[in-house]
């Protein structure tokens, strides 16, 4: 086998480590989080769990958009979204932002406000609000980082988690938070 060969991937080995890649990574848990931002026709959002904070100093957030996301444009044009972190109790919420819905029907039966010029809602276990500072290539997504502007969180509940592909619970109850 030449040196040029074996360094070759194949369609189907290709596909197989995505596979595997996927497999390996569904091991790290995850909060799962709504994405929001203002679009022409309305609200637009998607449910997003790539997301990190970045920085304490400035505060900067980090969310990976799949280039496909309806609601990345929005966000691009607007340059501004929120991040709403989801309660255990929100997995149909969850479901309904991943899905391919219009937009306005995402929304539906949500209580939402706008804060800050982008829609925050209502029920979530936590919120930020970012400006949007920068947006980089990261292969099949977007990497968007924001610059927090405001944010808060109620102290009662517990987030929604995604391991191995499915929503799990918490074994553990959070502790009190030190901030309140």
């Amino acid at each position: 086998m030449s040196e040029a060969s074996a360094h070759t991937t194949t369609p189907t080995a290709a596909v197989d480590q995505r596979q595997r890649y996927r497999e390996v990574i569904s091991h790290f848990a995850t909060g799962v989080a709504v994405v929001t931002g203002q679009g022409t026709d309305g609200p637009v959002g998607m449910t997003a769990n790539a997301l990190c904070s970045l920085s304490l100093d400035p505060l900067l957030l980090l969310v990976c958009f799949d280039n496909s996301a309806r609601t990345l444009p929005s966000i691009r044009a607007n340059r501004r979204f929120a991040v709403n972190i989801l309660r255990e109790e929100q997995k149909t919420l969850a479901d309904a932002f991943a899905s391919k819905r219009a937009k306005p029907e995402q929304f539906r039966n949500v209580p939402w406000r706008v804060h800050q010029d982008v829609p925050v809602l209502e029920e979530a276990l936590a919120w930020l609000v970012c400006d949007l500072h920068e947006l980089h290539p990261g292969g099949d997504h977007t990497i968007g980082i924001g610059t927090v502007t405001d944010m808060d969180y109620d102290t009662s509940g517990h987030p929604l988690v995604w391991y191995q592909g499915r929503y799990v619970r918490l074994l553990e109850p959070p502790r009190p938070s030190s901030g309140r």
